[in-house]
């Protein structure tokens, strides 16, 4: 929900690094808010930053960050490029004194990660990292059910995120079948996941992953030869919170499955579970359901005032908004919000430790988030 904000106060001139993601999400949604103006673009290709500038009335286009944290015009940034490019680009927006929205996973690994967040807490930064489903009306009712304590002490926790996005084998090979480039499902999903988490659930004590690959080569567009893929397309996870409940999380980027993302909750005095069905849009369509022991699951109502209050047709646009507006205001009061990189630190931090769990084939105990981020 965008907040009524006063009409005197000044727009915050936004420039948009990366036109994938950022011309399809970010710069609708940018124009669409009232208190943030986009007023540059880049891409690599400097023609085409123009081409993308004049067909979306952006005043300026550019093919290097420097160039465009120069512009006097320019207060914020966001960033939706691949993983690789997000610390280097997110330092020098940030050591610019930019207000940062950063896309996730915010790096390649959490020590990059720890380092954007402490400087973007020296320099007073506003800094998010794009983790919607915080701001999605049927997770938002979710978060409140089990914050009442609907479900009482919890017993175990079950999440399947399941799609096909990349089911099909003839899909060429790009900087996600790429590891160093920090593709797979583990940081496409995975990050999400690992955030929703540590939001609805707290924090996590150990992990034990298990990160398998369906598709094991890809045709390379430039050379039109098959080339290895190194990234997790399936991702079977076991974690102990920091509470004792125990999580299974399963994710896949190559099934087609007819239930595409479901979240259970058992306790001892409730069930809650959350879902959605929509298998082209990962933001519409979640549902809550209820049911207390010995009685049938009832669909539980969302309350009007957690709805979007305009329904995108692109559901990603619908939550970024909200994330959006967080973000303004956070800029509007000077302080910090949340999700902020601290956020994205952890999130990270669990990928890392996902990793490290898969190679040894164990267990792997997670140091508290203040711990790794004080050391």
């Amino acid at each position: 929900m965008v907040s009524t904000l006063q009409t005197n106060l000044e727009k915050i001139g936004v420039a948009v690094i990366g036109t994938g993601f950022g011309q399809k999400v970010h710069i609708p949604g940018l124009q669409a808010h009232p208190q943030t103006e986009v007023v540059a673009v880049y891409h690599r290709d400097i023609n085409k930053a123009k081409a993308i500038a004049q067909s979306q009335q952006i005043p300026h286009a550019y093919d290097t960050i420097a160039d465009i944290v120069k512009l006097p015009t320019v207060q914020a940034v966001t960033i939706a490029t691949p993983p690789f490019l997000h610390y280097e680009m997110a330092k020098i927006v940030l050591q610019a004194g930019k207000h940062l929205l950063l896309e996730k996973p915010t790096a390649l690994n959490a020590a990059e990660a720890k380092e954007l967040y402490q400087l973007a807490q020296q320099k007073g930064i506003t800094a998010t990292v794009d983790f919607e489903f915080r701001f999605v009306p049927g997770w938002q009712r979710f978060s409140q059910l089990l914050s009442a304590g609907y479900v009482g002490n919890k017993r175990l926790i079950r999440i399947d995120w399941l799609g096909s996005s990349r089911a099909d084998a003839s899909r060429p090979w790009n900087w996600y079948s790429s590891q160093d480039k920090g593709g797979g499902a583990l940081g496409s999903l995975g990050s999400h996941a690992f955030d929703y988490i540590y939001w609805l659930f707290g924090p996590v004590r150990r992990l034990s992953a298990h990160l398998s690959t369906a598709i094991p080569t890809r045709i390379d567009p430039a050379s039109g030869e098959s080339k290895p893929v190194n990234t997790d397309d399936t991702c079977l996870l076991t974690l102990e919170l920091a509470d004792g409940t125990p999580c299974q999380l399963t994710i896949s980027a190559v099934v087609h499955a007819p239930r595409t993302h479901w979240v259970e909750v058992y306790g001892d005095r409730g069930t809650l579970v959350l879902g959605s069905e929509n298998q082209k849009d990962y933001i519409h369509g979640f549902r809550v359901w209820g049911s207390q022991p010995g009685k049938a699951l009832t669909e539980i109502e969302i309350p009007a005032h957690l709805m979007f209050s305009q329904n995108h047709a692109d559901g990603r646009i619908s939550a970024f908004m909200r994330v959006l507006d967080q973000w303004v205001q956070g800029i509007n009061h000077q302080q910090q919000i949340v999700p902020s990189l601290r956020e994205g630190v952890y999130s990270q931090l669990l990928m890392d430790l996902s990793h490290e769990s898969h190679k040894t084939a164990s267990w792997v105990d997670v140091p508290s988030l203040e711990s790794f981020i004080d050391n």
